[in-house]
Order: structure tokens, then sequence, then C-alpha cells
């Protein structure tokens, strides 16, 4: 069932704020507040009429006691009606009057368990010290017959504790579901919370990825195309070479854009469509540069790139990647160096540089997120990456990763 389903069920204090209140905020009763309000109201006139009862059979009371009796445990037991909205004033006045009228018993000790499950323990005392007080005045008043005055004075005094103890023991147990609840409505949020998080932190990863990848290509095809385009009396040969280049630069960008939607269907299901890059990949890379006209020169003084860490050796290629990638938009033409140094336990040590561009060239858009993402990149990796203008008009990016023993 849902909560409005079952709300009837709980008391007005448990059901908020599933329940609306009234104008001046305070809670409508629920079904369930009804069905105790009259089982309290009957209960109540209930003992009130063995009281009168009691005093019926008593000869020497006279007729009109009799009656006033039997009106004000009437009225005692209708202010109960009143008891939600003022529980310590309903439950002050019918034990001021439950002292010198034994009809209004019922009605009091009713009060005394609404103060009880209402109101917290300071109001609570007050009230029942008022009630313990008083417990002598009405054997006192009007002595039973049947009744010893001690044995009054006893009842008194136990009825009203077992009352107060009875309500607050269930506005503990209320105040407990309260709690209980407030904790699981916390936990859902923090855990849709963390859940959204996790989205967050995976599209960030999954534009990350697709930012290193698909820049290195479209970059391949904006630099060949706009040679097609200024230099259309270039020979066959090379017209056909850059043709191949910008054909497969567009395979490899749709390749990678499949993968990287694939992942956003179906995560976790695409683990064995195509390995990811190594540090044992970067030749690849370069020959992939050279064949598209860059001059590249690789310094890797790595013995054994395989035996590299895997997140490692992937975040030193998807540097290079995008160092590569930066000189082909910036400095068209220039020599680039990668030098890559490290074995375990030294750390892992890769440097793109490229000098100034030394000829004119039309800027490729590029906004310079690359440089951000690769920074927060070697940071989750547990390195360090800084990048910069060189004193030569070129530029720099080196990162340090961490490769252990």
């Amino acid at each position: 069932m849902t909560r409005t389903e079952y709300r009837w069920l709980l008391p007005s204090a448990m059901a908020d704020p599933e329940l609306p209140g009234d104008r001046r905020g305070r809670s409508r009763r629920t079904v369930r507040d009804w069905v105790v309000d009259l089982t309290a109201f009957l209960c109540a006139a209930g003992i009130g009429m063995l009281a009168a009862a009691a005093i019926e059979a008593d000869r020497s009371t006279p007729e009109g006691v009799l009656v006033a009796d039997i009106v004000i445990g009437t009225l005692a037991c209708c202010a109960l009606w009143a008891r939600r909205r003022w529980p310590v004033g309903v439950a002050v006045a019918l034990v001021l009057v439950a002292a010198v009228e034994p009809v209004s018993a019922g009605a009091m000790l009713v009060a005394l368990f609404g103060v009880a499950v209402h109101r917290p323990f300071r109001p609570v005392a007050a009230v029942g010290a008022l009630a313990l007080a008083t417990a002598p005045v009405q054997p006192y008043l009007r002595p039973d017959p049947d009744t010893s005055f001690t044995g009054a004075t006893i009842m008194g005094v136990l009825l009203p504790l077992l009352v107060i103890s009875w309500g607050m023991v269930v506005r503990s147990r209320r105040q407990l579901v309260v709690t209980l609840r407030e904790r699981a409505r916390r936990a859902e949020t923090e855990a849709a919370l963390r859940a959204e998080q996790a989205q967050r932190l995976a599209r960030e990863a999954i534009a990350r990825e697709m930012h290193d990848v698909l820049a290195h290509r479209l970059t391949l095809l904006s630099v060949h195309a706009g040679a097609l385009e200024f230099r259309p009396d270039a020979p066959t040969a090379e017209v056909a070479r850059a043709a191949g280049v910008i054909r497969d630069s567009a395979h490899e960008a749709l390749q990678d854009l499949r993968e990287i939607i694939g992942v956003l269907r179906s995560p976790g299901e695409s683990d064995g469509d195509r390995p990811q890059p190594t540090l044992a990949s970067l030749d690849a890379l370069i020959a992939e540069s050279r064949l598209a006209g860059m001059k590249v020169t690789l310094d890797n003084h790595v013995g054994d790139p395989a035996t590299a860490p895997a997140a490692t050796g992937r975040t030193v290629y998807r540097i290079a990647q995008e160092g590569l990638t930066n000189a082909r938009k910036h400095a068209p033409g220039a020599e680039v160096t990668v030098t890559v140094t490290g074995a375990p336990g030294q750390g892992l040590t890769v440097e793109v540089c490229n000098p100034a561009p030394t000829r004119p060239f039309e800027q490729v858009p590029g906004s310079g997120q690359g440089l951000i993402g690769l920074t927060e990149r070697a940071t989750l990796a547990g390195g360090s990456l800084d990048h910069g203008p060189r004193p030569d008009g070129g530029f720099r990016i080196r990162a340090t990763l961490p490769w252990p023993a």
C-alpha cells in the first residue's frame, strides 16, 4: 500500500506531513483519531455512569446533588473532544473538577493520558503532580461508604500514575517511529544524491574520453581537408593519401563514437569490444600521426612498456594523444617530440614538446578543455601534470605518474 492508502490508520501526529493541516497549521483528525476519541469518550462515560450509579445507590445523597453530578460528568466527558487542541488546559480543568466530582474521574484519566501522549515531560510532570496532590481531596470531601480513605487515596494515586506511564510509553514509541521514518527518508535522499553524483561522474568520464579520442581524429580530418581545399593542384598521390587519411580517421572516429554510445546504452557490457590503449600502444599512435604528415620523434626509455600498469599506460597514451592533437592544431608542420621515461618504483614521466610554428596556418577550433581534462585525469591517476609555453615560443606538456615497484 502507498502512504495515501494507509495514512488513515495512523495518528495525525504520525500521518503528517502526508496529511495536510487546517488553516491554523493544526493537523486534522484521521479516521484512527476519530475511533480513538470516540472510544475514549465512551470509556469515560462508562466510568462516569458507574460512579453515578454508586452515588445513586447511597440513599443519603440528595437528589439535587445527583443531578449536578450527572450534568458535570456529562460536560467533563464532552470536554474530551477538545483535548487534542488544548491537552494541558483540559487536563488541568478535569483534574480540579475530579477532585470534588467522582463522575468526572474517567474523563480526568483520559485527559491525563492525552497530555502524556501529546506533550513533553515537563508539562506532563506538572499536571501529574497536580493530580497526585488532589488525590486525597475527593475521598475526604465525598467518602465512599464501601472504601476506606486510605484505599481510595492509594487508588487515586495509582490510576493517574498508571495512565501517565502508559501515555509516555505510547509517546516514546511514536517518536521512535517518526525518527526511523526520518532516517529512512534521509537515507533515500542520500542514496538518490549518491546515484546522481555517480551518474554525473560517469557522464564526465565519458565526456572526457570522448574529447580525448574524437579530438585527435577530427583534427586529422580538419587538417587534411584544409590541405585539399587550399591545394587543389596537389599531385594525385598526395591527394589520394590525404583522402585515405580522412577516410581512416572518419572510420576510427565513428568506431570510437559507437563504443562510447554503447557504454551509455548498456554500461558494463562493452568490455570485450576493443582493447583500451596502453603504453604499448604508443608506437601505433606515433605511426598514425606520422602517416598523417606530422613530424614526430618518439624517445621511449621504458624497457618493456607492456609491464606498465594498464591505468597508468592509458593515461600516458591519452596525454600523448592530446599533445599531438594540440601540436597539430596550433603548430602545424613543427616537429613534435614525445619523451617517455620511467621504471617500476620510480614513476613514469611523459613529455610532449613542440617548437613555435614556422609558417602561417588556419586556426583549428578548440577551447582548451583538453588540457583541463588531462590535468584531472593525471590527478585521478595519482600524479600531476603541468603545461605552458616555452621560452622559444613552443609549448610543453609534462606529466608525472606513479609506477609502483
